[in-house]
Order: C-alpha cells, then structure tokens, then sequence
C-alpha cells in the first residue's frame, strides 16, 4: 500500500471557516495535517509540524530557504492566497519545489474591506461608534466621497475591483501601474505617472505586490508629495510603505488619516500611532469571508492534488508571477 501524501496546513484560516477543501484532499488520498495555531506560525513551528510532509499550505508565515531545506520530502508549497513574496522562489526552483497560489479568489472581498476602510476613515465611523458607546454624544464632520479623486497604485484584479467600487460613488479615479491593463478604462480609470497620481488624490489605495521594486514605494518622499487631508489605504503587503516616514507623517500630522490590513508580522508590534484616532487597524481580514475562504481552500486543494497526480498545477507560480503578482 502506497504511503499517503501528506499535506501540512500551517494557514491559520485553511480548513478552519469551510471544511469542503480538507474533505477534497482527503477524497484524493491525501493526509491533512491542520494548524494548531490560529495565526502564522514561526519559521521552527512550521518545520517541526511540517517535518515528512510532501506538501505545506501557506498562509501568511515565511518559507525562507532554512525552512525549505530542513523539509527533504517536500513537493508542493501551496499559497492559501496571492502573494508569494514571503516564499523564496530560486530556493524552492532549486530543489524542485513547486510552488502555486490563489489568484483571483478573494479579489472582491478584499476590494470591499479596502472600500470600507476608506468610508471609516472619511466619516469618523469607528470613533463615532466608540465615543458614543463610551457616553459623548459627538457628531463629527467628515469628507464626502463624491467627487473626490481616488489613486489605486497597482492596477490588478483588486485595483480594478476598488475602481468599480469608486465609480458607484461618483469618484474621479487614477490608476498607476507598470503595465496598463486596458480593461480598467471601464471604470473611468485614467493612467497616470506614479507622482501625478500621489500629488492629485484625495485617496491612495495600494494594491501592489511585494517585490524589489515596490519594497518601500511609499516612503518620506512620496508622503510629502500627498495633500495634507488626503488618507492611505493599505490592503496589500506592509513592506510597500516605510514605517519610519509614516509614523512621521501621521505624528505631524501630514496625513488626515491611515488604515492597514496588513502588519510586518501576525500578531504585529504595535506601533504608537495605532493609539491616533485617524488610524485604523485590521487583522489581515481582507479575505476573511465564507465565501472567499473556499474559493481559496478549494484553489490550495486543485493545485496541491494535481502535483499529487503529477500534472501541472492550474496555478503554477513562475518567474512572470514574481514580477506582475
């Protein structure tokens, strides 16, 4: 009898708000190992529980080339998500590792979370609701959305997703991207450069991926470049904005206010502007629905049983996915 092949999830969210991609694995002869965690798991958690396993589910944790060596039976790494900035892609290559993801399967969601954001931010929504429910009666004066310019800063499915969003509130919408995907114009999306974009909108909204290039993107420079009541909206990856300018920005107030959903580590070190009533803060949620959570689960499950099978994944990551996400 053939030895089973093993999965290891170390996704805190993977098998945990929908069972169905778990059953799919199972049905195909696969042996599920589930995170015990329910968060991101550190480099020696993930190889001590993932020790033997032919293929590991990431989530938001790191498979640096310590981590993938020290796993000698490992076939497939299976991104629980799009991003795979936190995987090292020559090492894995290397060692003739696979390495897939999830692309378009929590699109939507994430552009809803980083629309919701936006309104937060705009209309004192979260600290309303918390001054009320502390007792002070306050109604705080916001700014409209309607006839606002908003900057999506990487034009991909999900800067698309948040253009749709903005052209339902009348809002004149700039894209900046390093390929222009026709597709967007749809939305009344016009292309422009990088500091036109910054020095023009109401709002940013980052949707790019994590490389050498975007590492940092947004650092004291570009800041300046922004109005001074204009928001910044992160829904992509911590690293894109220098939190040095930043946390000098907001504290001088140079900002009118910022919202993240993503954090240099899960749980993060809050950082002291979190206590600033214009900053919002999530817990790396943007995915967090029912719907998108099996989408993604039955993505990881799809690409892990065709390795399995030994034909090729449907979403393969190669040298092309590193570069465009």
């Amino acid at each position: 009898m053939p030895a089973p092949f093993i999965v290891a999830s170390c996704a805190a969210s993977f098998g945990v708000f929908t069972k169905e991609p778990v059953e799919r694995l199972e049905s195909a002869g696969c042996e599920v190992r589930i995170s015990p965690y329910g968060r991101a798991m550190t480099r020696k958690e993930i190889v001590d529980f993932a020790y033997g396993a032919d293929a590991v589910v990431l989530g938001n944790g790191r498979m640096p080339a310590s981590v993938i060596g020290a796993l000698p039976d490992l076939k497939v790494i299976a991104r629980h998500g799009r991003g795979v900035d936190g995987i090292d892609y020559a090492e894995a290559t290397k060692r003739g590792i696979i390495i897939t993801n999830a692309p378009g399967t929590n699109t939507e969601e994430t552009a809803d979370l980083a629309f919701g954001l936006i309104l937060d931010l705009e209309r004192h929504i979260t600290m309303m609701n918390n001054e009320l429910k502390g007792g002070t009666w306050r109604k705080r004066a916001g700014h409209s959305l309607y006839g606002k310019t908003i900057g999506i800063i990487g034009v991909g499915d999900i800067g698309i997703a948040v253009a749709r969003r903005a052209m339902g509130f009348g809002m004149d919408i700039l894209g900046c991207d390093i390929h222009e995907r026709p597709e967007a114009a749809i939305t009344g999306l016009i292309f422009t450069s990088f500091n036109d974009l910054l020095k023009r909108s109401d709002i940013v909204s980052l949707h790019t991926p994590l490389t050498d290039v975007t590492r940092n993107l947004i650092g004291a420079k570009e800041l300046r470049m922004m109005k001074d009541d204009a928001i910044l909206v992160n829904t992509a990856r911590a690293g894109i904005v220098r939190q040095s300018a930043l946390e000098k920005a907001l504290l001088e107030g140079r900002l009118y206010g910022y919202a993240t959903d993503v954090h240099a580590g899960e749980p993060p070190q809050i950082a002291k502007i979190s206590e600033l009533p214009n900053v919002i803060m999530t817990p790396h949620a943007g995915s967090a629905t029912y719907e998108a959570n099996l989408r993604m689960g039955m993505a990881v499950a799809d690409n892990i049983i065709a390795v399995k099978d030994g034909v090729t994944p449907p979403n393969l990551v190669t040298p092309a996915t590193l570069l465009y996400g």
